[in-house]
Order: C-alpha cells, then sequence, then structure tokens
C-alpha cells in the first residue's frame, strides 16, 4: 500500500506545535495566494488548538488579497513580532510556510533563522533545506495543501476561515485546478472545504474580478510588449518602471499577467520581466509541459516548480537578463 502524505509528516512537527503555546508564521517575500492563505489557514487552526499567533509579513499585504478572512492577523511591524517573542519567554515554534530556501525570507531572513525550533512547510521540487525541521512534499500542489494534511493529523477544528484560506492558497497555486500539479487528492480537499461552506464562485470573484483602472490600463501596456520569439515557442513580456509610474499602477499589480501570453498556442514557456524600482529585475517564468523552468530559474539563482518559477536579480540590467534568459530558453525550447 502506498503511503499517505499524511503519514509522511515528520512527528517532530506535530510535537514541536502541539508542545508549545506560542507559535510565529513566516511566508515569503512579496506573498502569493499559496503563501498567504497557507499562513492564514493555519493561524486560525492552531487557534482552534488554544495556541497564541503572529504572521510577520515582509511588507503590508498587497490589495488583492485583503478579501481574505483573518487578514487583520498579518502583521510587517518588527517591534511587534519582538514584543510577542519576549512575551512567550522561549514557549514558541516557528514555522516558514511556501519558503523555497531561507532567502525566500527576503529581509526577515536574519530575523527568522535566530529562532528554533523553526518548521519548514514547503512543496517546491527545489527547495533548499533550512529550519531544524522541514517537511518538503512535491507531490502536494500547494503548501495549503500541505497544511490541510497536518489540519487532520492536529485534530485541528476546520473553521470557515481555515477552509475559505486553504481554498484560496489551493485554488491559485494551481491556476484555478488548471496545473499539473492538480490531483485526485487535490480535489478532494478541495470539495471537502466546499463542504465547510467555502463557496468557488465568490473565491474565484475575489480573485479575478477585481481589476483597477490602473491596473487595467497597465495590462494594456503590458500587452503591448508582448514578443513571440524562438518560432513562438517563448513569449517575452515586459514591464518597466516607466509603465508603472504613467499607469500609475505598481508592482502588485502584475499578478497573473503571465497567464496570458501562456495561453498563446504555440508558446512553451512565457516570461515576465519586471523592472524594480531599485534597478533591479524581477523574472517570472510559465512554462507547459515538459519545459523546466524552476532548473532555468535555479541557474539565476531563483527556484520553483517545474511550470512556474522566477528570480530576481539586483545588479544585472534587463538587457543582459534578457539575453542570457533566450540563449537558455533556446536550448530548453528547441
Amino acid at each position: 500500500m502506498n503511503e499517505t502524505v499524511t503519514e509522511r509528516i515528520p512527528e517532530q512537527i506535530v510535537r514541536e506545535l502541539e508542545q508549545h503555546d506560542n507559535v510565529a508564521l513566516f511566508t515569503h517575500s512579496h506573498p502569493d495566494g499559496d503563501a498567504l492563505g497557507s499562513m492564514l489557514g493555519l493561524a486560525a487552526l492552531l487557534e482552534s488548538l488554544d495556541k497564541r499567533i503572529f504572521c510577520l509579513l515582509e511588507e503590508p499585504v498587497s490589495y488583492l488579497y485583503r478579501f481574505l478572512p483573518g487578514r487583520e492577523r498579518l502583521e510587517s511591524n518588527l517591534e511587534n513580532f519582538q514584543e510577542f517573542m519576549g512575551s512567550a519567554a522561549g514557549n514558541v515554534a516557528c514555522v516558514a510556510l511556501d519558503c523555497g530556501n531561507a532567502g525566500r525570507l527576503g529581509s526577515l531572513q536574519r530575523q527568522v533563522l535566530r529562532y528554533s525550533p523553526l518548521v519548514v512547510i514547503d512543496h517546491h521540487r527545489s527547495h533548499e533545506y533550512f529550519g531544524t525541521t522541514s517537511w518538503v512534499e512535491p507531490s502536494c500542489s500547494s503548501t495549503g495543501e500541505m497544511v490541510y494534511e497536518l489540519a487532520q493529523l492536529l485534530c485541528a477544528r476546520m473553521s470557515y476561515e481555515a477552509a475559505f484560506n486553504l481554498y484560496v492558497a489551493i485554488s491559485t497555486d494551481t491556476g484555478s485546478f488548471r496545473y499539473e500539479t492538480t490531483s485526485a487528492r487535490t480535489m478532494q480537499i478541495a470539495g471537502e472545504l466546499l463542504d465547510n461552506g467555502v463557496k468557488a464562485e465568490e473565491v474565484s470573484a475575489f480573485l479575478y474580478d477585481n481589476y483597477t483602472r490602473e491596473r487595467l490600463h497597465l495590462l494594456g501596456r503590458a500587452l503591448d510588449s508582448v514578443e513571440l520569439l524562438i518560432e513562438d515557442r517563448v513569449a517575452l513580456m515586459t514591464v518597466s518602471q516607466q509603465m508603472l509610474q504613467e499607469t500609475g499602477a505598481s508592482l502588485q499589480d502584475l499578478e497573473g499577467f503571465i497567464d496570458i501570453p501562456r495561453a498563446v498556442n504555440s508558446v512553451k514557456v512565457a516570461v515576465l520581466f519586471k523592472e524594480k524600482s531599485d534597478g533591479g529585475v524581477a523574472v517570472s517564468m510559465r512554462a507547459k509541459g515538459e519545459c523546466n523552468v524552476a532548473a532555468v530559474a535555479k541557474k539565476f539563482g531563483g527556484g520553483g516548480h517545474k511550470n512556474a518559477a522566477g528570480f530576481h536579480l539586483d545588479t544585472v540590467s534587463l538587457p543582459t537578463v534578457r539575453r542570457e534568459l533566450l540563449a537558455i530558453l533556446q536550448s530548453l525550447v528547441g
């Protein structure tokens, strides 16, 4: 008989969460739906077990996710966090969610790595181990799916708040259940979350029917920038600081843009170049089939999943990144 995901959860993780009265939760910088949904979902589950929780983000949550129930838990104030840790007097477990490596914690990395125990829960195949106890499950569609499995072992109460956030986590990281990471178990869990009162149409409306005027104008400019290269197998989309300034939009507004060029029938890999205000470049990649963009991202110090990955470069110009990346993609899609 095949071992279930629940049976693979390290006993140490369950023990740490059961034995500590206080739990501090962290996730990666620029958190997406899976990061925030799994964080808020786990927070609600642990509170049902009478745990005291602190959710620390590197920066305030994007307006795109302010619909999440329990969002008032999310803090980016280090003084408040230090006060929480001080009052816990050592009786605290720390949990990093959806972080493929310690660097994904961003400016919080040094702060977080000071603490022990530090439990890491992640589903990225390219994971680089850190923390005192890690549970890495690439077979899971999302960290949200892993948190659901963990809840079964903890015998935590699945409230509407927990269910809603975990559904958002799973839905966003599977591309609304379109990606190959979506398994029969993923769909079973999603169904069980719907049985807890979550309405799929409400989640979809919050996630996808939320365009501002500024975001719409930025999308138009971004689509104008799209180039189809290498026999239309690679699509490049570029968003510059000038485009952001002229439309009044921000980098937060780019979520989901890359899925549009990826949808072109001939495209195997879509790339979104984002020029940051400090002169650096952030790159997101989405792929189809056997094109492994996680391996490509790793060459630039990034990571992710086979069909969804990215990286950040602080000291390299956009033209240089573009040239080097295209050379690699030429062999990948050729």
